[in-house]
């Protein structure tokens, strides 16, 4: 089987993009897999090897005259244009399989706001929250309704890139004016103070694994940037949880698994508060890097992260339509 790993991208995350794809190349099965890292830019998708453009009219990569066809697609692009939708529309267009969520549900969980809002309907503990639009005034006092501290982020990002924490009303506009710089829309998000927690699902098969959970301690307020992905954290995997607990939180995501209509890994992260998990966001696409929860987690459920990834791919090429 020939794959494509497609990392990369215009957001802010590009370089942890490049990380995660790193991963796959250390650990996809060569007597399996043979492979191209395609890198995507403005400019076009380029194999990182031979330098050469992809021809999207069919997913086709020409090297040296020879004409290479795609078996499956590994996307590793975090943020657009993959972790909402926009690749996953294009490549099943294609009836290319691959490793993730479709269309819809990448857009979907992308989009925090309506994402809480499509969950409502389900009794999914969720922390109060109204959306901004950067072309419509904001009220100060309803900001402040929510109390604080509050979060205001950008609605449709990842990696904490654009997240301020808020503690006095004189810090608002600031935080707001630097999410903007990230999306025309931002989140103000209630402060819900507890423990933070990520969980894995995949699904192997008709069996939904939940993943050990993961207990992330950042050394700063948050969840940032550098907690996620330059050490700045603590991570205690598994984590220390009575069974109830962790079986509480393994289930909320199977369940959240199947509402979403999620394939592929994804990793839910909760605020536990009052033995309540409060879900915070769905990644469709999460970090695979070294350093990244979802690989910990793998390995403490015993498996390598070669066994992973062949879940993953097995899996999409069972449910490709």
């Amino acid at each position: 089987m020939h794959i494509a790993i497609i990392a990369g991208g215009p957001s802010a995350e590009r370089g942890i993009s490049e990380k995660s794809a790193q991963l796959l190349l250390e650990h996809l099965d060569a007597s399996k897999y043979t492979w191209r890292l395609i890198s995507v830019d403005t400019g076009g998708w380029f194999d990182q090897e031979s330098g050469e453009q992809m021809d999207l009219n069919d997913f086709s990569l020409t090297v040296k005259g020879n004409k290479e066809s795609f078996d499956f697609a590994f996307l590793m692009i975090h943020g657009t244009p993959a972790e909402d939708g926009k690749m996953q529309g294009y490549l099943e267009m294609q009836k290319i399989p691959h490793s993730t969520c479709d269309t819809l549900s990448a857009s979907l969980t992308f989009n925090k706001q309506k994402c809480k809002d499509y969950l409502k309907a389900y009794n999914i503990p969720l922390a109060p929250s109204i959306l901004l639009k950067k072309k419509e005034p904001w009220d100060i006092d309803l900001i402040l309704s929510l109390g604080l501290p509050v979060f205001i982020k950008p609605n449709s990002n990842g990696s904490s890139y654009g997240v301020s924490k808020v503690k006095n009303r004189e810090e608002i506009k600031t935080a707001i004016d630097a999410a903007y710089k990230f999306d025309d829309e931002l989140i103000v998000e209630a402060f819900l103070a507890g423990r933070e927690f990520g969980c894995g699902v995949v699904r192997e098969g008709k069996t939904i694994h939940a993943l050990p959970i993961t207990e992330i301690i950042p050394q700063a307020e948050f969840f940032t940037y550098e907690a996620k992905y330059e050490g700045a954290s603590t991570e205690i995997t598994p984590a220390e949880l009575s069974q109830e607990l962790t079986e509480k939180c393994q289930n909320l995501s199977k369940e959240l698994y199947q509402i979403l209509s999620c394939k592929g890994v994804v990793r839910f992260d909760y605020i536990l508060k009052n033995d309540t998990f409060y879900l915070l966001e769905a990644n469709t696409i999460p970090g695979m890097s070294a350093q990244s929860i979802v690989p910990q987690q793998a390995r403490a459920y015993g498996w390598s992260i070669r066994k992973l990834l062949d879940v993953i791919i097995e899996d999409a090429l069972a449910y490709a339509t």
